[in-house]
C-alpha cells in the first residue's frame, strides 16, 4: 500500500512539474525612476512575481488598452496584488514621460501604486532596458512612438518565465500564469524556510 501511495505522489509531482511554466533565463535587470521620483530596481522586487510592460503616457490607442487589461488584472488578483505580484510599466518615451506625467497617467487609469510602478529614465537607460527585453521602438514625426507590445512575467527568483506578444492576449491565461507563479514562489519560500 505504501508503494502505491508513493507512486501516486510521484505521478502527481511529475504532472505538476510538467505544468510548470518554462524558465527562459534570468530577467534583464534594470534600475529606473518611478512616478514618484524614486529609483526602483528589479532586484528590489525579488520575492514577488513581476509583470513588465512597455507603454507611453501620450499614447492614444494601444497603450490604454494594455493598461486597462492590467488594471482589471490588479483587481482580480485581490490580496496577492502588491504583496506577491507587482506590475512595472516602463515608458518608451522618456523625453516626455517625466515622473509627474507617468503619475498622471497612472492616476487616470486607476493603477494601484502599492503594487504598480510607472518607470522612466534617461534615453540611454530606456534604450538599454528595451533592447534587453526585446522591445523595438521609434518615435514618428507626429510624436507617436511605434513600439513592440511585449509583456514579460518574471518569477519571484528573478527568472523570465512567460512573454505575451501584443495586447490581444487572453487575460484569463495571464491571470492563471500569475497565480501559478505566486503558488510556485510560496512553495519555494516554504521549502527554504524548512531547511
Amino acid at each position: 500500500m505504501l508503494a502505491v501511495i508513493s507512486l501516486v505522489a510521484a505521478l502527481i509531482a511529475c504532472a505538476e512539474a510538467d505544468e510548470a511554466l518554462p524558465r527562459m533565463g534570468r530577467a534583464p535587470a534594470f534600475t529606473l525612476t518611478t512616478q514618484d521620483g524614486a529609483r526602483l530596481s528589479l532586484n528590489e522586487l525579488r520575492g514577488k512575481v513581476v509583470a513588465v510592460t512597455f507603454i507611453y503616457a501620450s499614447c492614444a490607442d494601444t497603450c490604454p488598452i494594455l493598461t486597462a487589461k492590467m488594471t482589471a488584472l490588479q483587481t482580480r488578483l485581490g490580496a496577492d496584488f502588491g504583496q506577491h505580484v507587482f506590475f512595472a510599466s516602463i515608458t518608451v518615451d522618456p523625453e516626455r514621460d517625466t515622473p509627474s506625467a507617468l503619475k498622471h497617467y497612472a492616476d487616470g487609469h486607476g493603477a494601484d501604486l502599492r503594487g504598480w510602478a510607472f518607470l522612466t529614465g534617461t534615453p540611454a537607460e530606456i534604450r538599454d532596458v528595451a533592447k534587453r527585453y526585446g522591445i523595438y521602438y521609434k518615435k514618428s514625426t507626429r510624436g507617436d512612438v511605434d513600439h513592440t507590445f511585449l509583456t514579460s512575467l518574471v518569477d519571484s527568483s528573478g527568472m523570465l518565465r512567460v512573454q505575451y506578444l501584443g495586447v490581444r492576449f487572453d487575460p484569463e491565461e495571464m491571470l492563471r500564469d500569475l497565480q501559478s507563479l505566486v503558488r510556485e514562489g510560496k512553495t519555494l519560500g516554504a521549502a527554504r524556510s524548512q531547511r
